[in-house]
């Protein structure tokens, strides 16, 4: 990859962030150490919620949000196929069956209406959804929380590309009408950690369970034993549940802080290159659509996920991103529907999703990330239009 070449997403790492890691190599602590609470509290308050807990992945985080909610064997996760494989993979590592949910054809979201025509096929055993805000747009957690709430659901938001959206009930991850939420610092995501996720909640007793479970269930403050009650040697632990090793080594954590404090900057960043990407597209219309605009939203796009009309264009997208490719342009699809996946179909059989099918048949994501010039969104638009025209 050359210099020239514009990657459907990338991070942005400056001379701050080298220095906050170089800072803890020279520390005493490379993992468990005190970055790791001071990055959760400063999250916390990005988002505006009570507690915050620190994880090596965003699959972690998933995985302990579900987990911590009690879900297992026997129970289902509504999903909707429109999502990354770690959303619905997350409900399989709990032992629980998962029941994919389509989607509106235009946003890749999940709707209150699908929730619902999903609950029908989990035959009264789904114990949770998990709304995924695709792309930095948010669902409609207000008529999603109603349909939920009803039929008994916990909910745990997939945030992993909205970190910096902002929604009728405040910014993605403050839980308002979610029981957790994730999020994900993989270098492409608005903030970059190396790896690394977060679990947000509302819940004091949720956050305490995970933050236990992501250290193998182990319990090593003394007021909290159940079994060695009164025991006072410092090697004291109890293990109080079987847990995992999902820890965020301080490094990725002090990374995480130094990207965090730029975070207004990065996601205004993001929303002026959208916008001039939604006024560019207006010359391709109407091969081309932009991601759809939605009321009350101000998304921090994590994904300029643009709609085209491939068979009209009488391109395919094999052949159009291989054009952008020689132009120095990525693209990506975000996502092959997860319940067309081999694993899912030999588990449940084949399915058919219409919502999904179509949103899936037109979506190509372009390059977006803060380092972009406005010259390069320019670049992005004349190589399309030149790939679609066959020029």
């Amino acid at each position: 990859m050359t210099k020239s070449f514009l990657p459907y997403g990338r991070q942005h790492i400056d001379d701050d962030d080298i220095a906050a890691v170089t800072r803890v190599l020279h520390s005493d602590y490379l993992t468990t150490g005190p970055e790791i609470p001071a990055f959760e509290r400063e999250f916390a308050a990005a988002v505006e919620a009570p507690h915050a807990v620190s994880c090596n992945s965003a699959t972690a985080a998933l995985h302990l949000a579900l987990a911590g909610l009690g879900v297992g064997p026997g129970d289902v996760c509504i999903v909707p196929t429109v999502t990354f494989l770690a959303t619905a993979n997350a409900a399989r590592y709990c032992g629980a069956d998962v029941v994919f949910a389509d989607v509106d054809p235009e946003t890749g979201l999940l709707t209150a209406q699908t929730l619902s025509h999903a609950l029908e096929r989990a035959g009264g055993r789904a114990k949770a959804v998990l709304p995924v805000h695709l792309a930095g747009a948010l669902c409609d957690m207000q008529a999603i929380e109603a349909v939920a709430r009803k039929a008994g659901l916990w909910i745990v938001e997939d945030s992993c590309h909205a970190l910096g959206s902002l929604g009728p009930d405040g910014p993605a991850g403050r839980c308002t009408r979610s029981d957790a939420a994730t999020f994900s610092f993989h270098p492409v995501k608005t903030l970059a950690a190396g790896e690394g996720g977060m679990l947000t909640t509302r819940h004091a007793k949720l956050a305490d369970l995970t933050a236990r479970l992501r250290s193998h269930g182990v319990e090593r403050e003394a007021s909290r034993f159940t079994h060695l009650e009164g025991q006072t040697a410092p090697w004291a632990a109890e293990m109080q549940a079987l847990g995992w090793n999902y820890r965020m080594p301080d490094i990725n954590a002090a990374l995480g802080r130094s990207q965090l404090a730029k975070l207004a900057g990065f996601a205004a960043r993001r929303r002026q290159l959208a916008q001039l990407y939604h006024e560019g597209l207006m010359g391709l219309s109407p091969l081309v659509a932009p991601p759809v605009q939605q009321p009350d939203v101000d998304p921090c796009r994590h994904l300029m996920n643009v709609r085209i009309d491939f068979e009209a264009a009488g391109r395919s997208r094999a052949e159009l991103m291989a054009r952008l490719r020689d132009a120095g342009v990525g693209s990506q699809v975000h996502y092959v529907p997860v319940h067309t996946q081999p694993y899912y179909v030999e588990r449940y059989g084949p399915l058919s999703l219409a919502g999904a099918d179509a949103y899936y048949a037109k979506t190509l994501s372009l390059p977006l990330y803060p380092s972009m010039s406005d010259g390069d969104v320019d670049r992005v638009l004349d190589a399309l239009e030149r790939a679609l025209s066959g020029a």
